[in-house]
């Protein structure tokens, strides 16, 4: 015996309150409710099958509007009706309500839900809605000026291409119909959006733990500036970079593969159901980093698939439209693929993705364990700042070693976690230089070896 699914469902009797079931199966995939049989599915009959196959097609017909199959069966001498229910083009309505079937159950959809469903069936993306009584007069130039800086500058559009007035670039971009600004072109250009989309900005935090929040931040303002913004932020303030040198060159290596986190987070600015009013939000903690967008992902997708080749199905095709333009994204869903690229590439793990009906939560685990915020007042992370030289840590190590050291306690003491690749950048120099030399020279793996400095 069959079970309930998504597309069946089995009552014992019939009442009027189903018609919201077979609303829900016109809403969604189409499916079948057989009136006589149990939860089990197993056939119990009913008494006034001739008169209920006269009425549920009138009612289907009245309170639905939509035509559905209603047919009697006979099996071991008892009665059974069978409402073939196929799916409905258009949004179908039961008393004003509407209802959506997903996987064995029923919804009653409002709000944010709701109006994500209208739009789906009706063709209409949630972005192109039209907003009334904005001119393009009233947007500031800075963010226009972003947008064709990085259109020109990526070859998306050329400099002919972009040098329009802020109304004909609209116009040019699908963002304005008929002199009317849609919903994409406040987000992406109007300097303060959320007079109109609540929630369209982006919190970063720093964390010790899940509940010890540090120090936050909120990036506000048109989603053209918050890309450029949030970047920044990150990378100046959130994390800071291991600092080595090849031969005279400095080298600042990042936790984290500036390319991939870009990605990730222009992703979640394209793809973000703007509707449901809560921001982006980026957590950063000392060895980890998590992004978590309200979207809505396919019905049809997985995990799989959205780590692997897949057709690019943006939720806000005209901003998506303009981020590509201005050479903030690529086409094609190859967003995932460049994320994997760059964190091979920066001997990191790929990112990991946890997914949801309403919600997709990134995570990128970093190169080390090392400290990423720029906690000033931590000794231990005092002269591993960005401005420290190869000359401080040299006179350092030097200093701490006219007793003999551990590997183990030299980077503890500078502040490093990532003993190995502190003893490769900084270590090796001053013994191929002589001015440290090991306690055990001829067992140099040895775990009892230490580091002496040279006394001049």
């Amino acid at each position: 015996m069959s079970k309930e699914s998504q597309n069946i469902e089995w009552k014992e009797s019939w009442r009027d309150e189903y018609l919201k079931w077979i609303c829900g199966f016109a809403n969604a995939q189409g499916g079948t409710i057989y009136i006589g049989k149990n939860d089990n599915g197993i056939l119990t009959g009913i008494d006034n099958a001739k008169k209920l196959l006269e009425d549920i097609p009138n009612k289907i017909s009245n309170f639905l509007g939509i035509i559905a199959d209603v047919n009697l069966h006979t099996e071991d001498g008892k009665d059974y009706i069978e409402i073939v229910v196929s799916p409905n083009t258009y949004p179908v309505s039961y008393k004003g309500e509407y209802h959506y079937r997903t996987g064995s159950t029923k919804q009653h959809l409002t709000g944010a839900a709701l109006s994500q469903f209208l739009l789906k069936k009706t063709g209409v993306s949630w972005d192109s809605v039209p907003i009334d009584n904005v001119r393009a007069d009233d947007f500031r130039n800075d963010s226009f000026d972003i947008f064709k800086e990085q259109a020109v500058r990526s070859k998306r559009m050329s400099r002919q291409d972009v040098n329009l007035s802020k109304g004909e670039l609209l116009n040019h971009l699908r963002l304005m119909e008929n002199g009317v600004i849609n919903r994409a072109g406040i987000l992406l250009f109007h300097h303060d959006p959320e007079r109109w989309v609540f929630g369209s900005y982006i919190k970063i935090g720093y964390f010790e733990t899940d509940s010890d929040l540090r120090y936050q931040d909120e990036v506000h303002g048109s989603l053209i500036s918050q890309a450029d913004k949030v970047i920044d932020l990150l990378f100046t303030k959130y994390l800071k970079a291991e600092i080595s040198y090849e031969d005279v060159t400095r080298v600042e290596t990042y936790p984290y593969p500036k390319e991939a986190l870009r990605e990730a987070i222009y992703n979640a600015i394209v793809h973000k159901n703007y509707a449901t009013l809560i921001p982006i939000q980026i957590s950063v903690y000392k060895d980890r980093i998590y992004i978590g967008n309200e979207c809505v992902f396919p019905d049809d997708w997985t995990v799989e698939n959205l780590l692997n080749k897949h057709n690019s199905r943006a939720y806000n095709p005209l901003i998506a439209n303009t981020f590509f333009r201005s050479g903030y994204i690529e086409a094609w869903g190859r967003g995932i693929e460049k994320i994997r690229e760059s964190c091979e590439e920066h001997g990191i793990g790929m990112a990991e993705y946890k997914v949801s009906s309403s919600e997709v939560m990134v995570m990128f685990r970093g190169l080390n364990t090392q400290d990423t915020t720029q906690d000033t007042t931590q000794d231990t992370t005092q002269d591993t700042t960005q401005d420290t030289t190869q000359d401080d840590i040299k006179k350092q190590i030097l200093k701490y070693c006219s007793e003999p050291k551990s590997k183990k306690e030299i980077a503890a003491h500078l502040g490093y976690a990532d003993e190995q690749g502190f003893a490769k950048r900084h270590l090796k120099p001053l013994l191929a230089d002589k001015m440290l030399v090991m306690t055990i020279p001829d067992k140099p793996n040895s775990k009892k070896q230490k580091y002496i400095a040279v006394k001049n």
